[in-house]
């Protein structure tokens, strides 16, 4: 599915989703393996096989497939560790499960075969859009003191929160 159907789909009582959505990915914060890192790694969290379709289908003209297939590793990483790690920040006494060993298996968090930054990048986005409060704090950490900017993370989120709200919108249409 095209990025311009994609965006067709979004119904009018969403129309500022599919406004903002022809924006958060114009955005000059980012570059090119940034933003369509984002889009793609954020599409696949929100699960809508249309997003999905629509970032990867986009993203392929703006990156390389090695990108493309580092922001699927984040999307399904994240999505692991997203609900572990908020089950820690959520239980009453995470003291308890401190210094028990997650025991999950992580190493494409380090062989992506991508930029670290950007990855890690990506991974706040998909923590944002999973409600992770731990993991969102850990990678917005390390993002910042590889050298991004407050700008460029906020510009990921907004691709993340506008990605997650056009699929959310094309759900409800169909439901």
């Amino acid at each position: 599915m095209s990025l311009e159907k994609f965006s067709d789909s979004i119904p009018q009582f969403a129309r500022d989703i599919r406004v903002n959505l022809g924006n958060v990915l114009k955005q000059a914060e980012l570059t090119p393996a940034q933003l369509w890192g984002t889009a793609v790694a954020s599409a696949i969290t929100t699960r809508n096989r249309l997003a999905i379709q629509a970032m990867e289908e986009e993203a392929a003209k703006h990156v390389s497939a090695e990108i493309l297939e580092a922001a699927r590793t984040a999307a399904s990483i994240m999505a692991m560790n997203n609900v572990y790690y908020r089950f820690l920040h959520l239980v009453e006494t995470p003291e308890r499960y401190g210094n028990i060993p997650a025991r999950l298996r992580m190493q494409g968090l380090r062989t992506h075969g991508t930029d670290q930054t950007d990855f890690e990048l990506w991974c706040t986005a998909v923590s944002a859009i999973n409600n992770c409060p731990a993991c969102v704090a850990s990678h917005e950490r390390v993002v910042r003191e590889k050298g991004l900017t407050e700008e460029q993370v906020a510009a990921a989120v907004r691709i993340a929160a506008v990605i997650n709200a056009a699929a959310m919108a094309i759900e409800q249409q169909t439901a």
